[in-house]
């Protein structure tokens, strides 16, 4: 079997199937060292299963895969790092899509759950033990066989050798007599396979899940059929909080098709026999809408109402960041630099718009669909069915596209309430255009970012306060936050400068809810807060009178820090003079101080065309380190996926609401970049240490400010509001 033909199994397992495990050996590990290096407070629970291997006796190998895939190779990569530490034979190799069990939990996360870019980094020293005791298993078996040391033995791909007597035993062999022991061997860390002795890890394996997408197989939610399947759609109220009061019921059920028409407390849910009645139902649909603060959103009024907050001291926020007496630097200040921004809501336009099947039997239900929370969705769906969870058997399917949307499984309970009513199988789809208009969207924000400076114009201090809807409530419950002492981590991601010489800084973030529902984006904070953050530092460099890159590299006090900025300028020829055209640099960071950091240094060339007001990107230049690149081309291609996703906020993508309505409608006025737009990218990929460190959502942080900063280079003007509309790049231009 070679890695192209390799099959995934995307219909997982039962629980009871894995442990059954067939002919062969099936491993249930169990771990109990310490599962994150130098972070204590990630440590697994001892004695918590964690993964499973099964070896067959005609030496295939079946992995299970414990994330759920969407896009970013997890699929592939998880099970490439287990391969690697037991020595296995790739091409031998046979990948399943893990059931959703606790034995599979992400160690950071605590259940099956892909989000933060820290899939990788979260299962690394986990699943490279779990391959680590199935080799010592598989080598003391072998040894027992030959009644030699075990010591004497070695492994080459899937094979256990003696090198001693010239013996060679394949692992299918040894599958066919050996038994796992009650207690896996425990592995050390130092005892896992030194970086230097790797053969998968750092190679450019196939991802495992691309033949069938090319290929066109069923492996998406919207894909599947079930015999007797019903088909629905559920119309939520355009804003966050509210319900329907009444809707014209009667008239909906007699619409060609339809079988049944419901109001639930959140939305109304329409039951067809197929997916054109329902949907030319839903065109029909007259609801009367309970109140909710929502109501009263506009966009555009209430983001100067934000600027006003930001720009008020007695405005008070809570303090989410701080590292040294910011307070004690601006009062010695010889001088301040302040600079305000603003973004506007964006949608996560996710390929697959929210699709899910749902059977509801008195036995319980079963779901077949893609998320990035399985965990949660078991419990979504045993409350919509009000079923216990050992009652609910969830299918994970590949998604379309997530980016950060598909954390959250409202749609699994819509599907659950749907299938409830009716008791047959159904499939809910939820159109593109009510995906837009009752959507989640990335926080709307203002900020300010005051600097203090000495006299020699060096940064002595730094306050980022951020105006914005909370997001963290929403996604983990308000516990999460109160825990957090109020403190929501994914609005503040990124308005820190750890890295920068800065010894003092503050952030602050100034609640405004206003009832827009929000949600985690990829890159969470950092799209915007290193936005902002970035194009100060421009401005504060042209100030001064200096090159931005040099400033930078003068300020960035990190070495690995300085070398993706030196990295990134030297692939774009810093240097070289643009006719027409004009660069911009910037610096990002993405991961948390227990996991560890990756970085990028990202340039961007532009041109502007001053007819229509727009910005034209011709070329990004992006060196990213990510610490152990485990598939590289892999992580050249995330990055590139991301740089993209990225240039849409910057540049297009924008969401307004009036009198709590969504104004978008689908892609035709939600504008998404286009591929005739899309820039040359350059992407080199920098190893710094052996561990893999976040990728996934890494271009984003710095690929905005490096396009407005390339527009100060041309104009000597900073774009203040994001996305970098016409009318907003006509306003800087007036200006230069």
């Amino acid at each position: 079997m070679t890695a192209a033909e390799k099959r995934v199994d995307m219909q997982g397992p039962s629980r009871r199937d894995v442990l059954r495990g067939g002919a062969g050996l099936s491993f249930a590990f169990v771990l109990s060292a310490p599962l994150l290096e130098g972070a204590q407070a990630y440590a697994s629970t001892p004695g918590k299963l964690n993964a499973y291997v099964n070896i067959a006796t005609d030496g295939t190998i079946t992995i299970m895969a414990p994330a759920p895939e969407m896009g970013q190779a997890v699929i592939t990569s998880i099970p490439l790092i287990i391969a690697e530490e037991l020595d296995a034979d790739w091409s031998m190799v046979r990948i399943q899509q893990s059931p959703i069990a606790p034995e599979y939990a992400h160690p950071i996360f605590k259940s099956q759950f892909v989000v933060g870019s820290v899939t990788l980094r979260g299962y690394w020293p986990v699943i490279r033990t779990a391959g680590a005791q199935a080799r010592r298993v598989l080598i003391d078996a072998a040894a027992e066989k030959w009644d030699v040391p075990a010591s004497e033995l070695t492994t080459e791909p899937s094979m256990v050798v003696h090198a001693a007597s010239d013996r060679k035993m394949s692992y299918g062999e040894i599958a066919s007599f050996a038994k796992v022991p009650e207690t896996l061997p425990a592995v050390k860390p130092e005892e896992l396979k030194p970086p230097s002795k790797f053969r998968l890890i750092g190679t450019d394996v196939p991802r495992v899940d691309v033949p069938d997408k090319v290929s066109g197989k069923p492996l998406y939610a919207i894909d599947v059929q079930l015999p007797r399947m019903l088909y629905g759609t559920i119309v939520r109220p355009p804003f966050k909080g509210s319900g329907p009061k009444s809707f014209n019921r009667d008239e909906i059920k007699k619409q060609p098709g339809i079988v049944d028409a419901v109001a639930f407390d959140h939305a109304i849910g329409i039951i067809g026999e197929s997916v054109p009645a329902v949907f030319n139902a839903r065109q029909k649909v007259k609801v009367e809408w309970r109140d909710a603060p929502g109501a009263k959103v506009n966009s555009e009024a209430d983001l100067r109402e934000y600027l006003a907050d930001v720009r008020d001291p007695e405005k008070k926020g809570v303090t989410a960041r701080k590292t040294g007496d910011a307070n004690a630097a601006f009062k010695s200040a010889a001088r301040r630099h302040t600079s305000e921004f603003t973004n506007d809501h964006v949608y996560h336009a996710q390929m697959e718009p929210h699709s899910c099947t749902a059977s509801v039997t008195p036995d319980g239900v079963e779901v077949w669909t893609g998320t990035q929370w399985p965990t949660k969705a078991v419990t979504l769906a045993a409350t919509a069915a009000g079923v216990s969870p050992d009652k609910v058997k969830i299918n994970p399917l590949q998604m379309g596209g997530a980016y950060g949307r598909n954390a959250f499984v409202e749609y699994v309970t819509d599907a659950v309430l749907l299938s409830k009513v009716v008791q047959k199988p159904l499939k809910m789809i939820q159109s593109r255009e009510d995906d837009v208009v009752a959507g989640r969207f990335r926080p709307m924000t203002a900020q300010r970012i005051d600097v203090a400076l000495d006299a020699n114009n060096k940064v002595t201090g730094w306050r980022h306060r951020i105006a914005a809807e909370t997001v963290v409530p929403y996604v983990y419950g308000q516990a999460r936050m109160d825990a957090q002492k109020g403190v929501d981590h994914i609005v503040v991601a990124g308005a820190d400068v750890p890295f920068y010489d800065i010894p003092a800084h503050t952030t602050d973030h100034i609640y405004e809810e206003r009832g827009v529902r929000t949600a985690a984006w990829r890159g969470i904070g950092a799209g915007y807060t290193n936005y902002a953050i970035e194009v100060v530092l421009d401005e504060l460099a042209r100030q001064s009178k200096q090159d931005p890159f040099a400033y930078r590299l003068a300020l960035l006090k990190d070495p690995r820090a300085k070398k993706v900025v030196e990295t990134a300028a030297r692939m774009a020829e810093w240097s070289r003079k643009r006719d027409g055209r004009a660069l911009g640099i910037a610096f990002n960071k993405l991961g948390l101080p227990p996991i560890g950091f990756s970085m990028s240094g990202t340039v961007a060339e532009i041109s502007i065309d001053r007819r229509n007001a727009s910005i034209r990107v011709h070329n990004i230049w992006c060196a990213v380190d990510v610490g152990l690149p485990v598939q590289p081309v892999n992580i050249v291609a995330q990055v590139e996926g991301s740089i993209i996703y990225a240039l849409g906020s910057a540049l297009k993508e924008r969401i307004t609401i009036k009198d709590g309505q969504v104004e978008q409608t689908n892609l035709h006025d939600y504008q998404i970049m286009r591929m005739s737009e899309i820039p040359q990218i350059h992407v080199e990929v920098i190893r710094s240490g052996d561990i893999p460190l976040p990728v996934g959502e890494l271009g984003i942080g710095g690929t905005v400010p490096a396009v407005a900063n390339a527009f100060m280079a041309m104009t000597g003007q900073t774009l203040r509001a994001m996305p970098f509309t016409p009318d907003r790049v006509r306003v800087a231009l007036a200006r230069s």
